[in-house]
C-alpha cells in the first residue's frame, strides 16, 4: 500500500487529479437471491484465509466480519477455512484456527459452496489458492470479494468482464493489471451475477448484510443490522473523498510512515474470554492496530483455542499473567455497546490517545464513512 500512495501524494503535491473522476453509479446494485441447489435447505458459504507460507497474512476484518454476520444471522452454514492446516494469521492483528483446510473442506463438500468470501491476503496469486477458488468457480459458487479480496478473484480469470469493485488505494494498480474487468467506482459494493465485490475494509459489514438480505430476505437483513447498530447496508458510497489530496495527506502519512518512524509500538492488552463478540473484537483490533502507534494483544487465562460467540477458534496472544512490558495499557469495551457503534468509540479513543490525525487515517486506510476530520 505504502508505495501506491507515494504514487498518489506525488500527484497531489503537483496539483494534479490523481485519477479522473467519473459520476458515481446509481445506488440500485443488489445481489440476486440465492437458488437452493443440491437439496440444501440452507446455503453453504465458506470463508477462505491464506497462511501457506510464514509471511502469510489474511485481512482481520474481511475475514471475520462476513463470518460473524452470516452466522449472527442464522441464514446459511458458514465455515471457516485456510489453504493450509495450522493458524491463520490475520493483519494487523490476532490469530484464530479455521475449521478445515480447503483439502478438507473438498472432501467433505465435494459439489462445492454456494458463496465464497474472499478476503485480502498478503499473497493475491497463492497458486493453492487460485486454484481452489476457480475450482468453487466452475462449480457454481458466487464469489465474494473483500475490499482488496477483489486482486485474488480477478487474478482466477473469473472476474474478467464483469464490473467490480475494491480499495480506493488499488485504483490505478487494478485498472493497469486487470484491463479485462469493469472497475467500478464511488460505490459500497456491486453485485455482477456470480461476482460480488465490495471497496474497503469497512464494506465487509453491509456487503455481508446485503448477502443475508440476498439468502434470507429484508426482514431478517433488518433484524440483523439492528443488533449490529446498522442502519443502512446500501451500495451507496463515495470512494475519491478518500484519495489522497491536500486535506488528507497529514493523516495518511501519520498512520502509513511517520508515526512508525517516530514513536514506538504501543501494546494494548485485551482480555477475551469464551464467548467473546468477534464482530466488536475484529473492528477494535483492526482499527487500533493500524495506527502505527499501537497493537492490540489480546489476553486471556490460557492459550488454549477459544470460542467466540459466532464459533471461531481465537489463538489468544497472552495469559493473563504474563508480565506485562514497559508502556502495556489495557484496552477494553462496554459489551452493551453495539459492534458499528464500537469502531466510533475506537476512532475518537484513537483521537484521544494518538491525535485525531491518526485517528483520521484510520478512518480512511478502513474506508469508513462515518468519521470526518
Amino acid at each position: 500500500m505504502r508505495l501506491r500512495l507515494l504514487v498518489l501524494f506525488a500527484a497531489a503535491i503537483a496539483g494534479t487529479p490523481a485519477f479522473a473522476r467519473p459520476p458515481a453509479p446509481a445506488a440500485t446494485n443488489h445481489i440476486a437471491a440465492w437458488q437452493p441447489r443440491f437439496g440444501r435447505a440452507r446455503p453453504l458459504v465458506a470463508v477462505v484465509g491464506e497462511n501457506g507460507s510464514d509471511d502469510s497474512t489474511t485481512e482481520l476484518a474481511d475475514y471475520v466480519l462476513p463470518l460473524g454476520i452470516l452466522r449472527a444471522s442464522k441464514a446459511a452454514e458458514v465455515v471457516s477455512l485456510a489453504t493450509a492446516s495450522g493458524p491463520l494469521v490475520l493483519r494487523p492483528a490476532l490469530r484464530v484456527q479455521p475449521q478445515a483446510t480447503v483439502a478438507a473442506f473438498d472432501a467433505n463438500y465435494p459439489d462445492g459452496a454456494d458463496y465464497v468470501i474472499v478476503p485480502a491476503v498478503s499473497h493475491p496469486r497463492d497458486p493453492a489458492l487460485l486454484a481452489w477458488l476457480t475450482s468453487q468457480g466452475a462449480k457454481g459458487a458466487t464469489l465474494v470479494s473483500i475490499c482488496d479480496g477483489a486482486l485474488v478473484v480477478a487474478n482466477t480469470g473469473l472476474m474478467d468482464g464483469h464490473r467490480a469493485t475494491a480499495h480506493w488505494d488499488t485504483q490505478a494498480l487494478r485498472a493497469k493489471v486487470y484491463p479485462q474487468v469493469t472497475w467500478m467506482r464511488n460505490i459500497r459494493y456491486v453485485a455482477d451475477g456470480r461476482i460480488v465485490s465490495s471497496a474497503g475494509i469497512s464494506a465487509a459489514m453491509p456487503v455481508a448484510l446485503a448477502l443475508v438480505e440476498a439468502i434470507a430476505g429484508t426482514p431478517r437483513a433488518a433484524a440483523v443490522a439492528r443488533t449490529l447498530g446498522v442502519a443502512d447496508w446500501s451500495d451507496a458510497h463515495d470512494s475519491d473523498r478518500f484519495l489522497p489530496q491536500w486535506g488528507n495527506l497529514r493523516a495518511l502519512l501519520a498512520t502509513n510512515y511517520t508515526n512508525h518512524w517516530l514513536h514506538r509500538t504501543q501494546r494494548l492488552r485485551l482480555p477475551v474470554a469464551t464467548g467473546v463478540d468477534d464482530i466488536a473484537l475484529a473492528l477494535a483490533a483492526d482499527a487500533y492496530s493500524r495506527t502505527g502507534r499501537s497493537r492490540v494483544y489480546t489476553v486471556a487465562a490460557s492459550l488454549d483455542p477459544l470460542p467466540t460467540r459466532h464459533g471461531l477458534l481465537l489463538l489468544p496472544d497472552l495469559r493473563a499473567d504474563a508480565a506485562p512490558v514497559h508502556g502495556d495499557r489495557e484496552l477494553a469495551w462496554q459489551a452493551s455497546i453495539p459492534p458499528a457503534h464500537l469502531l466510533d468509540r475506537a476512532l475518537a479513543d484513537i483521537a484521544s490517545r494518538y491525535g485525531r490525525s491518526t485517528a483520521y487515517g484510520v478512518a480512511l486506510d478502513l474506508e469508513y464513512p462515518g468519521f470526518r476530520r
